[in-house]
């Protein structure tokens, strides 16, 4: 890492909890590669505290703006003064970048980072059947990535059923014509399967799908990216699925978060 100055550009990453997060190994590599004179910094903030954490942002004129991750990304949309368009449709943010006034711009990239994951492990999502366990920010936003990449259907199942019906009614209001259907805790006869719960972030989690209801035909794909192989991994492993792992979600954001943050415009650079 380069040495930090008071030139140094900061940027944070909001989690609760931190400890699992991975996002400050990639984009401070990320950075270095560039010979960008900037640093990004996980912060603890809990949710009672989201407010005053944002609030505070706003008044630290070297702070770039801010990656945000569970429990964060739906709370964050109205402690924004701005949400583009697509965070707005999808109902949560990844990523808040700090304008010169302090005013504070949210936008969402998990979804084409994790379709973008997908392709480069060798899966066409166009015309495969899709089950999305989960309804949270970042399951909104792998839904309408799904649906933008073609697949022929897609089964959400949320434990509060009412959360997955309004993704569901979300998604149809921007693709009318896509199949987009409630599931149950039972993910087979589908040839994606996808978590976008916390569940598997935790020693003794409960499995989000019914494991033994997966075969070999299809993949299992996590965003949980510590631990790195999840409970439902090694499951699915087990069963010989084909296993897509959280990371490269992460590892396809990193640019697009680095250039949404300002990262590549010319200022900071060495």
């Amino acid at each position: 890492m380069r040495e930090i100055t008071g030139y140094t550009k900061v940027m944070a990453i909001l989690a609760d909890p931190i400890e699992h997060v991975k996002t400050p190994q990639r984009m401070n590599e990320h950075l270095a590669r560039l010979g960008y004179d900037g640093v990004l910094v996980p912060l603890h903030v809990r949710p009672q505290n989201l407010a005053t954490a944002l609030q505070a942002m706003r008044g630290m004129e070297n702070l770039a703006g801010s990656i945000v991750t569970m429990p964060h990304k739906t709370a964050i949309l109205e402690l924004c003064d701005e949400v583009t368009p697509v965070a707005q449709k999808i109902g949560a943010a990844n990523v808040i970048r700090r304008e010169a006034s302090g005013r504070l711009v949210a936008h969402m990239l998990d979804g084409e980072g994790f379709v973008t994951g997908l392709a480069q492990a060798g899966l066409d999502l166009k015309g495969k059947s899709a089950y999305l366990a989960g309804a949270g920010g970042a399951a909104n936003a792998i839904a309408f990535s799904l649906v933008q990449a073609g697949v022929s259907s897609l089964t959400v199942y949320n434990r509060t059923a009412s959360r997955a019906e309004d993704l569901k009614a979300r998604v149809l209001s921007l693709y009318p014509q896509a199949d987009v259907r409630i599931g149950t805790y039972d993910p087979a006869g589908l040839d994606v399967v996808v978590n976008a719960t916390p569940l598997g972030m935790k020693p003794g989690d409960a499995l989000p799908v019914d494991v033994q209801r997966l075969d070999p035909a299809q993949w299992v794909c996590e965003v949980i990216m510590q631990p790195a192989e999840t409970a439902l991994m090694a499951e699915a492993r087990a069963r010989g699925c084909k296993v897509q792992p959280g990371g490269p979600m992460l590892a396809c954001q990193i640019e697009l978060m680095a250039r949404f943050l300002g990262v590549g415009n010319g200022a900071g650079a060495a």
